[in-house]
């Protein structure tokens, strides 16, 4: 900062001016205003802070900026680019539409502490987005806080521990699948109870002879996604829910695969208690790059009165209202959640309607089943039978005849223009390749990124294990840079 810089502040004796706003038939708002006189950097930042002559700065011409700008962008990889097959994350192409929507001044330019009188459309979007939630997935009331999917987690733990105290018990154990997501257990921890480990079977489904070993009376409940990681769906649930509700236990839904489902079927008629979405991988808000996203949870009738408050109610004379349920757990979020995240999701469903949504979970499993049938005797498929949005593959075979691994496959698609899936998850499959087309891709890029996938196959360890060396940044040693990270400064244009 020079020491020529001068900053506008309101100084400390200004006597500000009461300016009074009405409207007519709402009470009178007052607030005060003060010109703005300007104190010098001197007087606000310490000496020793302050430069002596001001910085030298490179003088470059608008094109040459724009042109540096530009490059970079060019060096980054998108969903609006090409297929983004990152298997359990459904990373998918996201209609402008919604960014307009969530964009509109009604919607952006609203202070979240306004009173309810002046957000009735707000409150209006909220409530019937939370409606549209609910009955997607047949619940009957739902939150709309929570700011991610693991938010989400935690949130439906939370409400599982309330739930079960007032029930006088104090149960230590929440079960989960040897596929499950690696939030599933991070969550249980955070949430005081302790995982327990439910083995698959030979089908890729909960071994349901080793659930029912597992229940007893210490057990809280039981965390699924289903269809599960390997994009298989759950052939057993009712059983499942059946037995786990028997000794007094709950069933959350684990979300992130709701994409698959959507207008299909429902979890709460497969017997969950608790369900969590993920408004950013089926909805169509904006995914990766840490947010915002949003994780709302809706839940069954006997747990609505945990839920997080506020929430907005409608009132006998049409209006809405905050208010919070009678044994609500308390906030998970500040405000009202990722609220622009909801604007875009709520636009999504608008638009597509409850026919379009089934399409949606119908293109998606139709664009996975096409490219397993297509890469099958090419890379080994553990589970080869019907899938839902995803499925997985694996290069067992190919590191047994040349050496060629997942992560290999993975640097290579690379150079042939696409992202990678997402390599060695789930944990229970050897070089799993996890991989999820999504139903935002056509067939023509399905049809490339089978090509490119097959080409990949038929490399040497050599080509392979030299990948990507058309990018930016070549193979890189991933454990040792995480270890010892040494950030550079590269000047190239």
């Amino acid at each position: 900062m020079s020491r020529a810089s001068s900053i506008p502040l309101m100084g400390r004796d200004e006597e500000p001016t009461l300016f009074e706003l009405s409207v007519p038939g709402r009470t009178a708002w007052s607030f005060r205003h003060t010109d703005v006189p300007e104190w010098s950097a001197d007087e606000l930042v310490p000496a020793e802070h302050l430069a002596d002559e001001p910085l030298p700065m490179a003088e470059l011409s608008e094109r040459d900026l724009v042109g540096h700008f530009t490059r970079l962008t060019h060096r980054q990889y998108s969903v609006d680019l090409g297929a983004y097959p990152l298997g359990s994350c459904t990373m998918k192409y996201n209609p402008k539409l919604c960014d307009d929507a969530a964009g509109l001044p009604g919607l952006a330019d609203v202070h979240p502490a306004a009173p309810e009188s002046m957000i009735q459309g707000w409150l209006e979007l909220l409530a019937d987005l939370g409606d549209a939630l609910c009955e997607v997935t047949g619940m009957k009331a739902i939150t709309l806080q929570p700011p991610a999917g693991a938010a989400g987690e935690l949130t439906g733990l939370l409400l599982m521990r309330a739930w079960h105290a007032d029930q006088g018990r104090q149960r230590r154990k929440v079960i989960i699948p040897d596929s499950a997501h690696g939030t599933n257990p991070a969550s249980v921890t955070l949430g005081g109870y302790q995982t327990v480990t439910v083995p698959s079977d030979a089908r890729g489904c909960v071994d349901l002879a080793a659930l029912r070993e597992q229940l007893d009376e210490d057990v809280a409940g039981i965390m699924l996604t289903n269809p599960n990681t390997l994009g298989l769906f759950e052939e057993e649930i009712t059983e499942i829910a059946a037995a786990v509700h028997e000794v007094g236990g709950l069933l959350y839904y684990d979300g992130a695969n709701l994409n698959a489902i959507l207008g299909v079927v429902r979890p709460g008629d497969m017997g969950f208690d608790i369900v969590h979405m993920n408004l950013h991988k089926t909805f169509a808000v904006p995914h990766g790059g840490g947010g915002p996203g949003a994780g709302p949870v809706a839940v069954s009738e006997r747990l609505a009165p945990y839920l997080p408050g506020p929430v907005p109610e409608r009132q006998a004379d049409g209006s809405l209202r905050w208010t919070t349920p009678a044994r609500s757990i308390g906030r998970v979020h500040s405000w009202h959640g990722n609220a622009l995240a909801l604007a875009r999701a709520w636009s999504y469903m608008l638009v597509n309607g409850g026919d379009g949504l089934r399409r949606v979970a119908e293109a998606a499993v139709l664009n996975a089943n096409w490219l397993r049938h297509r890469l099958r005797g090419v890379y080994d498929i553990p589970y080869d039978r019907p899938n839902m949005h995803e499925f997985v593959a694996s290069t067992t075979s190919l590191k047994k005849a040349g050496g060629v691994r997942a992560l290999d496959v993975a640097k290579r698609l690379l150079e042939e223009g696409f992202h990678a899936p997402t390599v060695y998850f789930p944990l229970i499959v050897d070089e799993a390749l996890m991989i999820e087309p999504t139903e935002t891709e056509s067939l023509q890029t399905l049809e490339a990124l089978a090509d490119a996938l097959e080409r990949i196959a038929g490399d040497s360890h050599d080509v392979a294990a030299a990948a990507p060396r058309s990018t930016p940044v070549s193979r890189v040693d991933e454990a040792r840079a995480a270890r010892t990270l040494i950030p550079t400064f590269d000047a190239r244009p």
